[in-house]
């Protein structure tokens, strides 16, 4: 017996599903000799890389562990009183234990298929209550990217509802006092729209003048000052100018809600509802209006159904994903949301409730104003009338840095970005002796002197008054569900319960083509909730933050390699958002170079719906090429319609592999069409998860792409979000990269922000930066063969009683395939029967009628085991055999196992079973689901029911029941 001592477990082999005898095993039922003969008939050999990937040799876990906990302890933790709508706070534990570090919550999909995501569902309704009754508005979404994001999708939205009377009406003002960052992305969002963005001062505004359809300002302001806006917005109704408030959700607790004064929008985040500063990120943003606009309102809104048997159903309402069907007309290309994140936030307010979020805010409030009486009585000047959490304190030029290097050797950090001031901004982690060494702080520079026992002594009673214009006094959080759950057992079993309604990774595959649904490991995940990242500002000193830093630069460098780029932007925070902001890095290289004029993108028609979303946005047309029938890009029709509009033409957005799972033999063709006729070439990354370290888009000749760090590279799906959409680019492209107001971060040339965060959702960048230091090359590259292996194992499986739509030239499917369902309408059997049917068998439904109505798209990642992968196939084969019972007329058309899917306990186990099949058939098809059964918490939804009846929050039961009377 011999032992090698130096050897650990490689990560590959715990990330990596199929074992070397199960490869054996499904090369043989695919037909090829080995792996690499198989990798060889898929990928095109003009695009095979040459060589390994140049990455550092793998870690394992454990090695990883300490690996992270060094770089952890370059990132200093200080207190933390910048502000700027990044604030400390309290993730309750049994939140943080129970949700972020849950894979029952972290790795579900998106909730399309809404009877097996009832639990993230209904948090999601609690997220829209807390949000729409604390702004005093009357419908809210399911949450957006960052507070930048959500108010240029009100700048945008507003500008897209204007009235035939202000249809020429371009201008949108922005109070100069409105938050920075955001202020960044209002500028990159408003001008290749055409929307002329005007800063100032909004006391100085002519709300007369026909040139304005809207305007914005920040409540309280970027400053901390609290400001009447009640005159500016009757007068702003009165001219029909259009209102957006940016406010903080805790100040509304004490505050008159921007809703009471008549605002048309509010939007803001809800970051500090337990949710980490995580360096910048991810949180989730809000985004709340008029009940009139819902039909405009962009991202996601849960709304309230009922099932077939007349059972409470939540769903996604109205545009449930507007990008796939309205493609370049979408007013928006927000195809995803924060859910986890939104998940958190609302689960803070069921368990503080009004009461504990208000007591919150008093806290805070209080110590705010302590600090301002006992920080003038030192001789400053506080500028701030009324404030929440916020002071400004004017300073002498000369004392700024004698205050901070004070400051900082007391591990404090203040606000220093406005000029002769020092900004304070207090939050629920700070207490009275954090006040205490404030305090000492500008005391040292002082001739007078504070007594600290005074200050403890007045902390016990601080009387909070507002002026009554300011002071709330409407009532907010009235539904039950934020005053059932006070204590953590009742809150555990409250959030166990929700989380049992919902169908994880943690239960069987998700095989959602084109969403990559594969395992996020534990050990990429613990770190993210690790002090030294999750409480770090993302404007926090640099020599404070050297461990994000070393991630961020060896992650741009791994990512680099990967795709061969040059370099890597990490700041788009979605895979859309991605999309736009290369497409706008795209026209600024081409407005450097005299060639601003171009204003076409080509996109073929089997694109992602955000494709042509985002190009329009980015103030471009598009010209739809056509797709063969194999499913590839019509080559001569391209090449006609590039030179046709060679003079105009900026840029082909294309998907690699195909959105129809092929590897397209004329990729490189393609590209050199468009460079040849001035364009530039976009990859969107979203299969990616085929080409890790067997080729790359700088490989086939792109110029830029983005890449789904929550697909490809491990981050999870966390129910809808969170997502990070880094863009690569080319070295022409490099200068151009998108930069931050506040830190200094790009070249002199770069775009403004597409993120309010200089480095987007960083708080979760450490889990792809784990992926691939553990995968490694060699485990990256295993990775991509063997997705490509399980989907061909797979269509070799279901292909002899399925249509597998596309193949490549050697009948080779890339990662993923779609399989046709659509002959089954014969029988009366729809995609969607087949979807719900799955539920039966314990899986989420592939994608649907994606990017081909009447297919199942189906996708099974790297991460799956053979065993896994025959248990999905079973169930599928077997679902055809019920389809076949009912062409061969033994089942019936309408009441059969497909059409009354899913089949729940309580239907099941009712007395009266008027089916013309079993209870086991219904609910047993297939022997191992009598030992793991997942059963759906409600029969089919009645979606138009949902659209007609909409209800998007929290509602009494009276009001239900009328609701279904009528």
């Amino acid at each position: 017996m011999i032992a090698n001592l130096n050897e650990r477990t490689h990560f590959q082999n715990r990330h990596n599903g199929p074992s070397s005898e199960d490869i054996e095993a499904m090369i043989q039922t695919i037909g090829v000799a080995s792996l690499d003969q198989l990798i060889d008939e898929t990928v095109p050999q003009n695009i095979r890389r040459k060589g390994k990937l140049k990455l550092p040799a793998a870690l394992d876990e454990f090695s990883y562990f300490h690996a992270m906990k060094e770089i952890a302890n370059q990132n200093k933790v200080f207190k933390s009183f910048i502000g700027l709508g990044y604030y400390g706070c309290v993730t309750p534990a049994v939140i943080q234990r129970n949700i972020l570090e849950n894979p029952g919550w972290y790795t579900a999909y998106t909730p399309y298929q809404a009877e097996i995501a009832q639990g993230r569902l209904e948090a999601l309704i609690n997220f829209q209550t807390m949000v729409s009754e604390l702004t005093g508005m009357e419908i809210a979404n399911a949450s957006l990217l960052d507070e930048g994001t959500a108010a240029a999708e009100a700048m945008t939205m507003l500008f897209a509802l204007r009235k035939k009377e202000k249809k020429n009406a371009n201008k949108y003002f922005v109070d100069s006092n409105v938050l920075p960052q955001t202020l960044d992305v209002l500028k990159t969002r408003a001008t290749p729209l055409g929307i002329e963005l005007e800063i100032g001062d909004y006391s100085t505004l002519d709300l007369s003048s026909p040139e304005y359809y809207g305007l914005m300002v920040q409540y309280p302001n970027a400053n901390g000052n609290v400001q009447d806006y009640s005159k500016l917005f009757a007068t702003a109704q009165e001219n029909d100018l259009k209102i957006v408030a940016a406010t903080d959700l805790l100040s509304l607790t004490l505050l008159t809600p921007p809703g009471e004064w008549g605002a048309d929008v509010v939007v803001g985040t809800t970051q500090r509802f337990g949710v980490p500063m995580g360096f910048g990120g991810p949180h989730a943003a809000f985004f709340a209006t008029r009940e009139e606009f819902k039909r405009q309102l962009p991202g996601r809104i849960i709304g309230v159904s009922v099932d077939r048997h007349g059972k409470k159903a939540y769903r996604m309402a109205l545009q449930t994903r507007e990008q796939h069907i309205r493609r370049e007309k979408a007013t928006s290309n927000i195809c995803t949301a924060q859910v986890l994140l939104g998940v958190m936030a609302g689960a803070y307010a069921v368990y503080h409730g009004p009461e504990g979020l208000q007591r919150i805010s008093k806290r805070v409030h209080g110590l705010a104003q302590l600090a301002d009486k006992y920080i003038q009585k030192l001789g400053y000047t506080q500028n701030n009338e009324t404030y929440f959490d916020t002071l400004s304190i004017e300073v002498d030029p000369g004392l700024i840095e004698k205050i901070k290097i004070e400051a900082e050797a007391k591990k404090i950090n203040f606000n220093y970005f406005v000029e002769n001031h020092i900004v304070i901004a207090f939050d629920e982690t700070h207490t009275p002796n954090d006040l205490l060494d404030i305090i000492a702080v500008f005391q040292k520079f002082s001739n007078t002197t504070v007594n600290p026992e005074e200050v403890l002594q007045a902390a016990d009673h601080v009387e909070i008054q507002f002026n009554s214009i300011f002071k709330r006094t409407s009532a907010y959080l009235t539904h039950e569900v934020f005053h059932k759950y006070r204590s953590e057992h009742e809150m555990l079993r409250y959030l166990k319960h929700l989380e049992n309604k919902d169908l994880s990774l943690a239960h069987s595959m998700i095989s959602l083509g084109s969403c990559t649904m594969k395992l996020n490991a534990t050990s990429e995940m613990v770190p993210i909730t690790w002090p030294e990242f999750a409480m770090i500002h993302p404007f926090a000193p640099s020599f404070q933050t050297r461990g994000y830093s070393n991630i961020i630069d060896d992650l741009t460098k791994w990512l680099s390699e990967i795709t061969d780029f040059h370099t890597v932007s990490l700041q788009p925070n979605s895979g859309a958002q991605g999309e736009y902001a290369g497409l706008l890095v795209i026209r600024a290289y081409q407005e450097s170079i005299g060639q601003g004029h171009r204003d076409i993108t080509i996109i073929p028609s089997s694109a992602h719906g955000t494709n042509p979303a985002s190009a329009v946005m980015a103030g471009t047309e598009v010209i739809i090429v056509r797709c063969d029938d194999n499913g590839n890009i019509d080559v001569q029709d391209l090449k006609q319609k590039a030179e046709q509009y060679k003079d105009r033409l900026s840029s082909l957005m294309i998907t690699y592999p195909s959105t129809h799972g092929v590897f397209e033999e004329s990729v490189v063709e393609i590209c050199e069409i468009i460079h040849a006729n001035g364009g530039q070439v976009y990859m969107d990354g979203a299969n990616m998860n085929a080409q890790v370290g067997l080729t790359s888009p700088g490989i086939i000749g792109a110029d830029v792409c983005h890449l789904n760090l929550h697909k490809t590279f491990a981050i999870p799906h966390g129910g809808g979000g969170p997502g990070i959409g880094p863009i690569g680019v080319a070295e022409h492209l490099a200068p151009f990269l998108p930069g931050n107001p506040l830190i200094h971060m790009a070249a002199d040339q770069a775009i403004t922000a597409v993120s309010s965060a200089p480095f987007g959702s960083a708080g979760v960048l450490a889990i792809s930066y784990g992926y691939i230091a553990m995968m490694g090359a060699d485990g990256l590259e295993n990775a991509t063969k063997l997705a490509i292996l399980n989907a061909n194992y797979i269509k070799a499986r279901l292909e002899t009683e399925f249509k597998i739509l596309y193949s490549g030239k050697n009948g080779r499917c890339a990662h993923e395939m779609i399989v046709d369902c659509r002959s089954f309408k014969d029988a009366g059997v729809e995609v969607e029967d087949i979807a719900k049917r799955l539920m039966d068998y314990g899986f989420h439904a592939p994608t649907v009628s994606f990017p081909v109505a009447g297919t199942l798209m189906i996708e099974p990642t790297e991460s799956e085991s053979k065993e896994e992968l025959d248990r999905f196939c079973d169930a599928l084969l077997s679902i055809r055999e019920e389809i076949r019972m009912i062409e061969n007329g033994v089942a019936d058309k309408t009441d059969n196992v497909l059409k009354n899917a899913p089949h729940t306990a309580d239907h099941t186990l009712a007395d009266d079973w008027n089916h013309g099949y079993s209870r086991k058939d219904a609910v047993y098809p297939i022997e191992y689901l009598r030992t793991n059964k997942f059963w759906p918490s409600v029969g089919r939804i009645d979606n138009a029911y949902g659209d007609r009846n909409l209800y998007c929050s929290c509602i009494p039961t009276e009001a239900y029941e009328l609701a279904e009377i009528s």
